[in-house]
């Protein structure tokens, strides 16, 4: 599955199906997941077969059941679109091994969640992980003239990136972030709002997958 294939079939899922991540998948999440921090200087961390962050057995508690395996996105402070542009690329690397995943800021117990976290680090969020019991479903998405300054003769790479971009997960579907082109320089900034800065990476992430970074700086 190619990552725009990726980006267009995942979905937020909340319930998971009591079946465990085979140690081969297991294995090649955690090599992303060490490749990604050498990269980014962020300390991600994965936890498998660990049921009290999302009371795996209290269906009720945040909507969720069935979770036990999760992605603790931790870093330094002032390192909020790092933790969306590299937990995205972690998200869309999960779909492509057949997983599921859903972003979670307030769901979750805090307690329960024990990352090491080291000097100068914070626990950003955390991204459930594992096999659903579907595939989730669309969210509703913005129209292009909220998000973006397309215009009827803009380049094909711009449409393709824009489209990737609404199809993101931002906290609450809040879409809150506009994209603006002068040739072939794109910039793009974060709304007002909760966790809109996490969004952000994560939206310039799926961005660059759908327009090809060879298309614009």
């Amino acid at each position: 599955m190619k990552t725009i294939e990726a980006i267009e079939q995942r979905h937020s899922v909340r319930q998971y199906l009591e079946k465990p991540i085979e140690a081969e998948l297991a294995g090649k999440l955690q090599d992303e997941i060490e490749a990604i921090n050498r990269e980014s200087g962020l300390h991600i961390q994965m936890f498998l077969n660990e049921p009290e962050a999302f009371q795996a057995n209290k269906p009720s508690y945040g909507q969720f059941s069935g979770c036990r395996n999760y992605f603790a996105m931790v870093g330094k402070k002032g390192m909020d679109e790092e933790v969306g542009y590299y937990g995205q690329r972690l998200v869309l690397f999960a779909q492509q091994l057949g997983l599921n995943t859903c972003w979670v800021a307030m769901t979750y117990k805090k307690g329960k969640v024990t990352p090491q976290i080291g000097s100068g680090e914070k626990l950003y969020i955390v991204i459930a992980l594992g096999y659903g019991k579907t595939q989730g479903v669309p969210h509703k998405l913005k129209d292009v003239s909220e998000v973006s300054d397309q215009t009827e003769d803009a380049p094909e790479w711009y449409r393709r990136g824009i489209r990737a971009a609404l199809l993101a997960p931002t906290a609450v579907n809040q879409q809150k972030f506009k994209f603006t082109r002068n040739g072939d320089k794109v910039s793009v900034k974060a709304g007002l709002g909760f966790y809109t800065k996490i969004d952000l990476g994560i939206v310039k992430y799926n961005f660059e997958a759908g327009a090809g970074k060879e298309n614009f700086s």
